[in-house]
């Protein structure tokens, strides 16, 4: 049985490690690099890397602070954020990351999810998405993709989105719920499934995870095959191990770190 991966978030914004709830009010955390190494020794089964700012101030990504997470750990990580050609994503992928997560180049230019998969493989292309529920009937999930930090509707349902993204050549699905984001209240265990059962990559919970409860309903309520985890590690309320030993009790199959 495949066993299902935690996966800690590192929100960066000008080089520093930073959370926020719903994308505002964020503080600063720490150093990235030195963070990677922290999680990379405590478990995590992999890392990802957003630069939340680049896309919108129309930077590229801090290819510097990739280079140092490819020295420092040993374990897989995506980035994210600032990518807007393929060119990008071969700096990203030269830089060391394992791969490369698109969101608003992606609605913007679909097929560049063909055009890296082609280059560098599906199993590198991540499609990133952050869905907001709404009432309009037009979006037959009840979720609509937002771009930008969640500053720009794009008109997507998620689940089309999603299903289109994967024919493309996406190879994994990050469904971060913008509506959960940062709560620690729990993820969006509906849009989730819906997507996981949709698909036929790799889905991954994202947005919400305040406890071990919350994680292991990802896995069974929401069948995602990752959690993305933040704030409950960040703050040192909960650690890696810890997780992975509750979810180990509840018979959820996870890699042993202790």
């Amino acid at each position: 049985m495949l066993t299902k991966r935690i996966i800690p978030c590192l929100d960066v914004i000008r080089g520093r490690v930073t959370k926020g709830v719903r994308f505002q009010h964020n503080v600063d955390l720490g150093d990235p690099v030195e963070m990677a190494i922290g999680y990379s020794n405590g478990g995590a089964d992999e890392l990802v890397f957003y630069d939340i700012t680049a896309s919108a101030e129309h930077r590229p990504i801090d290819i510097g602070m990739v280079e140092a997470v490819a020295r420092s750990v040993r374990i897989p990580f995506a980035v994210g954020g600032g990518i807007s050609s393929l060119a990008d994503m071969e700096r990203v992928v030269l830089a060391g990351a394992e791969k490369v997560s698109v969101n608003s180049l992606a609605v913007r230019d679909p097929g560049i999810i063909r055009e890296g998969s082609k280059a560098f493989g599906a199993q590198c292309i991540v499609l990133g998405m952050d869905p907001v529920g709404t009432d309009d009937p037009s979006f037959p999930s009840g979720y609509e993709v937002t771009v930008r930090g969640f500053r720009e509707r794009t008109g997507l349902d998620a689940v089309e989105w999603a299903k289109r993204a994967v024919d493309l050549g996406a190879g994994e699905i990050v469904v971060n719920s913008v509506d959960a984001d940062g709560t620690r209240n729990g993820f969006e265990l509906r849009l989730t499934r819906l997507i996981a059962e949709a698909v036929g990559v790799p889905v991954v919970a994202s947005g919400g995870a305040g406890t071990p409860r919350h994680v292991a309903d990802a896995f069974t309520e929401g069948r995602a095959d990752a959690a993305i985890v933040a704030g409950m590690i960040h703050t040192g309320e909960w650690t890696i191990g810890e997780i992975k030993s509750f979810l180990s009790d509840a018979g959820i199959p996870v890699r042993r770190t202790w």
